[in-house]
């Protein structure tokens, strides 16, 4: 067979299965096998969904609320299968997943880009996501603005964002428009420059106080629920009770309604001689089996035993000799051309 001739007959074999009678009969291989990246398995949680109301009926009977913060949609799929209560696309996800310095460069474009996503994810947690800073901070209309935008495009349930008595007017602006808001006071991350640092927050008396004042104006603004970051634990717990709304703690002790971590620190998906704050438990060594994963896989490519034949999709001999005859016919030197 010519060189032609071989290709009039592949053209016609890709016309054959483009017609449109073939559509309907081809559809369901379409489907099983569209990509050969298949999708994360749906959830298979069946827990009822998680609302505002579930979380402050938690909150009246004394049932720790569980939080862990989420970055895409396979984290999000973890945390939502595990039970987690709540779910925060926190912008943590600054550093955990854009490989950022701190909270402070991340834009609001990312951050509702990564709440749909986390979105995708989970089914049955409370999604909340965080306004990044620069996103509500210069006026009570900024702020709402911004919510609406997270809520809306993100497609979380509720936002947080950073600041006591001073925030109090942007609480206020976003519940009174609708929009759930958590707060979140005590060591605000975004303000770490201006607190000299990430340094534990109310150990004095005044500075104590000044939590608890905080705590009190934010629930007056309308916030449904604050997070209480670095905190002594007597604190945080004297806090806890003076207030109608629930407390999510991290690095304020148990006496918090509930507990945050940041997924990346708590599964320990990070290399060795990386900080991490004294209140973060490791429950888990992800990096080193990801990490033992990878190089068994490179060693098993650079001595050939992968793809092994298990691997490999197989082909009827006599049409495989068929195929190497057409093709030592045609193209007879090595490196021809069709």
């Amino acid at each position: 067979m010519s060189s032609r001739a071989l290709k009039t007959t592949l053209h016609r074999t890709l016309q054959t299965f483009q017609q449109p009678h073939l559509h309907h009969a081809l559809a369901p291989l379409t489907f099983l096998r569209h990509s050969s990246h298949s999708p994360l398995a749906p959830s298979t949680t069946t827990r009822k969904k998680i609302t505002l109301p579930t979380l402050l009926a938690m909150h009246r009977r004394h049932d720790p609320i569980t939080m862990l913060t989420a970055h895409d949609f396979p984290s999000a799929h973890l945390a939502d299968v595990a039970g987690m209560d709540m779910i925060l696309v926190g912008d943590s996800l600054a550093m955990v997943a854009l490989g950022m310095d701190d909270t402070s460069e991340v834009r609001l474009d990312e951050m509702i880009l990564h709440c749909r996503s986390v979105a995708r994810g989970a089914k049955a947690s409370f999604l909340v996501g965080d306004l990044p800073m620069g996103s509500y901070e210069v006026s009570p209309e900024q702020a709402l603005e911004s919510s609406i935008r997270v809520v809306k495009e993100g497609r979380v349930h509720a936002v947080k964002l950073e600041g006591g008595a001073e925030m109090a007017g942007q609480i206020r602006k976003i519940t009174t428009a609708g929009v759930a808001v958590l707060a979140h006071i005590g060591l605000t991350p975004q303000r770490q420059n201006a607190l000299g640092g990430f340094r534990v927050q109310g150990k004095s008396t005044t500075g104590a106080l000044k939590v608890l004042r905080d705590a009190i104006a934010v629930q007056e603004a309308g916030a449904f629920g604050v997070v209480l970051e670095a905190i002594p634990a007597d604190v945080a717990t004297l806090v806890t009770k003076k207030l109608r709304i629930p407390t999510i703690g991290i690095g304020a002790g148990n006496g918090c309604s509930g507990q945050v971590l940041v997924q990346m620190d708590m599964v320990g998906n990070f290399p060795p001689g990386r900080f991490l704050p004294k209140f973060v438990k490791k429950y888990g060594h992800v990096w080193g089996e990801a990490a033992r994963a990878v190089e068994a896989y490179r060693v098993e490519v650079k001595d050939r035993s992968y793809p092994a034949p298990e691997h490999t999709y197989p082909m009827a001999k006599e049409e495989f000799l068929e195929f190497e005859r057409l093709v030592e016919a045609t193209l007879p030197a090595e490196g021809g051309k069709l």
